[in-house]
């Protein structure tokens, strides 16, 4: 905490000693256990004393937020530069990769003819022709040179590692280990030096899909160094709303592969496309069949502006109704989205190792995001659409993330577009519901202040399982779905958020309504509440992974969500 912070904090406990209200009461402290009264007469102020003074200096994370909020209005003029190897999607190269989760964000074991889940398509485009003079719509003076071969593909756990001008990948028997090197791997592959590296776009594949006898998700808090020498795992208590159709549910998709080729453009222009697509319904006919689940992801170049166009379609089905699909943007080095594991991407990342080891990636409150979208076909009512989310990392005392399992905590803030997705949040539903809401002028009103709190501009809010001091009452995010602990805020269109350029009200930005978004995210997650541990200083909240995608959450009949991204890029001070 900073010293202006400090002499705040006396000057306010100062005027609440002297029944001056500062700040509305919290309708729970959490941090004391206790339940505390609430007063609507001044003078009943001695009797409110403690709390308030409690709640004043809990509130110093709040007070550092506002300084941050008038850095953020600052921010408005600064220039701005990116933060990403492909700016826009614009480059000729194309730079794609694939993984795939379980629902524990891990590999999995496979069988003998299964390949890790990482697949990547790298592709320049060059000239063939020996004169250096070529047509430019035709299609057989130019060549692509693949930098990814199908072996690299069809690596499995345990397979060497080709050797790569000297950098060495394990092979590891781990499966989860073995995919964290294999996209290592592949991105040395894909490297672009231009000047700073980057590697790839990111589709993410996860299926919702939990066995709880799998024994294939950790039941208790070990550190990273336990992964290499993983504990004996134990099997789960049932826990009610996992999908799960009996053993071998938690399998990786079988994905196929159309590589980057030549395309001409009306006789204007030269480009490549190429796809990714599959089915989690192993063995199943997926061409011709709506009832099975379905994904594809396949690029080509939107001639007027050079980007990129990533189409996208998924499909859950009876058997896997929990799918989710995004395209992310990930650090170059470090963990991506509060994962502890080495990551590649297309964030340009630099790792400060000068007092303590820091991933420079978009903070808060100094970041936004551009990209275009066009939702096809949004995927049915249980389609959590996400325009963004995003996802970072630090411990409960406001300290970055170290790979310590049981005191690291991922961090979400989604916004979700789908109209169909009601707000969980309530007035009857404060649990679900973060303990305050920052307006745009600062002002902090609490979930109880029924008048004020905007119920409507949150779907959910969970607790981290690990939050010694969660405001009563909460709920806990599930344990499962992440190898640490996790928390979850996620918004919904609302006038609060317009401000930022987030959709306003419901039905913006959703199917017939394609749009270019410009999004203040940095300023926007500034005012969001996040756990911290009290009497702690205010997080550095760092985001190395921004997608878009949806989330088919748990859908009771077949479903399919179809949509366009391009122009996507992220904005950070020059």
């Amino acid at each position: 905490m900073g010293r202006q912070s400090t002499l705040t904090l006396i000057l306010l406990t100062f005027l609440a000693l002297s029944s001056v209200t500062i700040v509305p009461l919290a309708e729970n402290s959490g941090a004391g256990g206790g339940d505390f009264p609430k007063f609507k007469q001044e003078s009943e102020w001695w009797i409110s004393l403690v709390p308030r003074v409690k709640d004043i200096w809990k509130s110093s994370i709040l007070f550092d937020r506002k300084q941050q909020m008038e850095g953020a209005k600052n921010y408005e003029s600064v220039e701005h530069g990116t933060a990403l190897g492909d700016p826009g999607m614009r480059s000729d190269r194309m730079r794609v990769a694939v993984e795939g989760w379980n629902f524990c964000n891990r590999a999995g074991p496979q069988t003998d003819n299964e390949v890790s889940p990482r697949w990547a398509d790298c592709a320049d485009l060059t000239s063939a022709s020996s004169t250096g003079f070529q047509a430019i719509d035709d299609k057989t003076l130019w060549k692509v040179d693949q930098k990814v071969l199908e072996t690299d593909n069809n690596l499995k756990t345990g397979d060497a590692f080709p050797e790569k001008g000297g950098e060495e990948f394990q092979p590891i028997d781990d499966p989860d280990l073995y995919a964290v090197e294999k996209e290592k791997y592949l991105a040395s592959l894909c490297q672009v030096n231009d000047p700073k590296p980057w590697h790839f776009w990111m589709i993410m594949l996860k299926s919702g899909n939990f066995d709880v006898n799998s024994k294939l998700c950790h039941t208790e808090d070990v550190s990273l160094s336990a992964l290499y020498n993983p504990p004996r795992r134990q099997p789960l208590v049932q826990q009610n709303g996992f999908p799960c159709f009996g053993p071998g549910c938690m399998n990786q998709p079988r994905v196929s592969h159309n590589w980057s080729q030549v395309e001409s453009k009306n006789g204007a222009s030269v480009s490549l496309t190429g796809s990714f697509y599959g089915t989690y319904d192993v063995g199943a006919d997926y061409s011709g069949s709506d009832t099975k689940s379905y994904f594809s992801v396949d690029w080509y170049k939107n001639e007027p502006n050079g980007s990129w166009i990533f189409h996208h379609i998924l499909r859950v089905s009876d058997r896997y109704p929990w799918l989710m699909l995004y395209l992310r943007a990930d650090a170059t080095r470090g963990g991506s989205g509060g994962y502890p594991w080495e990551t590649r991407g297309m964030m340009h990342t630099v790792i400060l190792c000068s007092v303590g080891c820091v991933q420079q990636v978009p903070e808060t409150p100094n970041f936004k995001v551009v990209v275009t979208l066009n939702v096809i076909r949004g995927g049915g009512p249980q389609s959590q659409f996400y325009l963004l989310d995003i996802g970072g990392c630090w411990k409960n005392n406001g300290k970055q993330c170290n790979g310590d399992l049981s005191t690291d905590v991922t961090r979400y803030s989604e916004m979700i577009i789908n109209p169909d997705t009601p707000a969980w949040c309530g007035p009857d539903s404060l649990d679900l519901c973060p303990p305050y809401h920052i307006s745009t002028n600062g002002q902090k009103y609490y979930r109880n202040d029924t008048m004020n709190f905007p119920y409507d501009a949150y779907h959910l809010y969970c607790a981290p399982y690990n939050a010694a001091f969660a405001e009563k009452p909460f709920k806990e995010c599930d344990r499962f779905s992440n190898p640490q602990a996790q928390e979850l805020v996620q918004l919904l269109p609302h006038p609060e958020w317009e401000v930022h350029g987030y959709p306003a009200k419901k039905g913006d930005g959703w199917v017939g309504d394609s749009r270019t978004w410009e999004l203040d995210v940095g300023a926007l997650s500034n005012r969001l509440y996040f756990y911290q541990d009290p009497g702690t200083p205010p997080a550095t909240r760092r985001w190395p992974s921004i997608d878009v995608g949806t989330e088919i959450y748990i859908s009771s009949s077949s479903a399919t969500a179809e949509w366009t991204l391009s122009n996507f890029d992220v904005l950070i001070p020059a």
